[in-house]
């Protein structure tokens, strides 16, 4: 995802100008335009209703995350029901933004309000300094640093862990989904920690044969020629019908009958205005194909990153009611 521009046919987009970048001879890239970024708020003193603060995960690879808790909390006893917990990921097609970036600290601070949980966001390793699968990796540290955190209070007193979610935005979506694959094998050691279900909103996968939906060539956030780049800047090897690109090839696929045995569910969001819509339809039908449990929700028109971009908040609020409807019916006993 990058910033809204004025919708124009994505053949005549130079995608460099349009995320305001410029890629260097080492083949790394230097961003032109500051994205703005949100301080954590982490004093039970502030009036904010979401606090906020920033734990280290790995510190060799430089990476953290946020920890959303809405303030009320800390009102309540310590008998009081603790709250599911979304392991979030944030877009920016692999090689934009971080934890920190105030829409994406936002977006994680109303979910946190509205569904009544904990949010963790990962500010994971970004492309092309770090390609894939280095964010996929950040992803798994996450998991299992999840697993074992008893030193942070928040957590220790508030999280419920055997009712986790994974959720991306966009290329976060994607890593939700790959980081989900991985898990699945994995499940029996990151107990206590329980995954329930995965959350894909707007997850960006592609593909080396056009679709209908990525020809239509006009949304503002999204033109083609952008999410080339991107997965040019991200993928290992120039192949977009890599793994980690195209959802159907049958490497990721065959881990779907374990998601199904593990009774995790699915869900799926976007717009039939985005230009992935189409990798979305058939990733949702491999998934049913292999019997995993899926629910998708698709709005009429909108663009890409909508909900988070958009000045509108019944997008954001409409997004949150689907939600909060997926996770209340996905919860464990």
């Amino acid at each position: 995802m990058s910033g809204p521009t004025a919708p124009s046919n994505s053949i005549d987009v130079d995608p460099y100008q349009h995320l305001q970048l410029i890629l260097n001879a080492d083949g790394t890239v230097t961003h032109l335009a500051e994205i703005p970024n949100t301080p954590a708020t982490p004093d039970p003193s502030s009036p904010m209703p979401v606090l906020s603060k920033d734990i280290p995960l790995n510190q060799s690879n430089n990476t953290w995350v946020r920890v959303f808790l809405p303030r009320q909390e800390l009102d309540h006893s310590s008998s009081s029901p603790k709250l599911p917990l979304i392991l979030y990921f944030h877009g920016g097609g692999f090689i934009r933004f971080g934890a920190a970036s105030s829409v994406f600290h936002e977006f994680c601070a109303t979910i946190a309000i509205q569904l009544h949980v904990i949010v963790v966001s990962v500010d994971y390793r970004l492309a092309p300094k770090h390609r894939l699968p280095a964010a996929y990796d950040d992803a798994m540290d996450a998991l299992h640093w999840l697993k074992t955190t008893t030193e942070d209070e928040w957590l220790r007193n508030h999280a419920d862990l055997s009712n986790t979610f994974i959720m991306g935005t966009s290329a976060g979506g994607n890593i939700a989904y790959h980081a989900g694959l991985r898990a699945c094998v994995e499940a029996d050691d990151l107990e206590p920690l329980v995954i329930r279900g995965l959350i894909l909103h707007q997850p960006f996968f592609g593909g080396s044969q056009r679709t209908e939906s990525e020809l239509r060539g006009n949304d503002p956030v999204l033109p083609l020629s952008v999410s080339d780049l991107m997965w040019e800047l991200s993928l290992p090897i120039v192949d977009r019908d890599h793994e980690y690109c195209n959802s159907t090839v049958e490497g990721g696929s065959q881990r779907l009958q374990k998601i199904k045995l593990l009774g995790w569910r699915v869900l799926v969001t976007g717009c039939d205005g985005d230009p992935l819509i189409d990798r979305q339809m058939e990733l949702i039908a491999m998934m049913e194909e292999k019997g995993v449990v899926v629910e998708s929700q698709f709005g009429k028109g909108g663009y890409h990153g909508e909900e988070i971009l958009s000045d509108q908040p019944s997008k954001a609020k409409a997004l949150c009611a689907v939600l909060k409807n997926f996770i209340l019916s996905s919860l464990g006993g």
